[in-house]
């Protein structure tokens, strides 16, 4: 084998062979099964309950988004942050946290005066609040597209809407009697010609 056969199979060897390494986007499915196992993981490892609800905080606040982001329109950033928040941030963080001995996380000082569990609550609390915003951001889309809908149908049908009042019942409104003149009309005959009235 010459010189130039060597390297030709070094460089065979280099090439990918049609496999993809990228890994495939996590799908709703994917993300859900990220926050139940994380919310398994705190419960089994009988964290703080400091640590609990933040984390159940989180994991509500993303359960609530997801359904939402397909129709909200946010952009390819805003919805990698909420699946990188299920399937990475989180679970990351208490695995950070639950690879330390409890004791030693729980009572020594390690940054700034703040033992590893103040700093996996301050992390916890980032993350939530970072997912509220996302949330509030769906929301003010779902609640821009109805208050869009809504002049659509005050310039389609020419009024305002009473607001959500609704009139169940017509025939509960006291109707004007039939016969005699409307109690603002004038008594006596009623000119035809314009050029009769006063």
């Amino acid at each position: 084998m010459g010189f130039l056969d060597w390297v030709r199979g070094v460089n065979e060897k280099l090439e990918p062979q049609g496999v993809s390494t990228a890994p495939a986007v996590p799908t709703e499915h994917d993300i859900l099964n990220a926050l139940d196992r994380t919310e398994k993981l705190a419960r089994d490892a009988k964290l703080h309950p400091f640590v609990l609800a933040r984390v159940g905080r989180v994991s509500r606040v993303i359960r609530e988004t997801l359904p939402r982001m397909k129709s909200a329109g946010l952009g390819t950033s805003e919805s990698y942050a909420v699946m990188a928040t299920a399937t990475d941030y989180l679970p990351e963080a208490l695995g950070s946290y639950l690879r330390l001995p409890r004791d030693w996380a729980d009572s020594r000082p390690i940054e700034n005066g703040k033992t590893s569990l103040m700093l996996l609550i301050d992390q916890l609390d980032l993350l939530g609040a970072t997912m509220d915003k996302f949330l509030d951001a769906v929301a003010r889309a779902d609640a821009d597209a109805l208050v869009a809908h809504g002049r659509f149908l005050t310039a389609r049908f020419g009024h305002e809407s009473t607001g959500g009042e609704l009139d169940l019942d017509p025939g509960a409104r006291p109707i004007a009697p039939a016969s005699g003149p409307p109690p603002s009309a004038p008594s006596g005959p009623v000119p035809t010609n314009p050029l009769d009235l006063p």
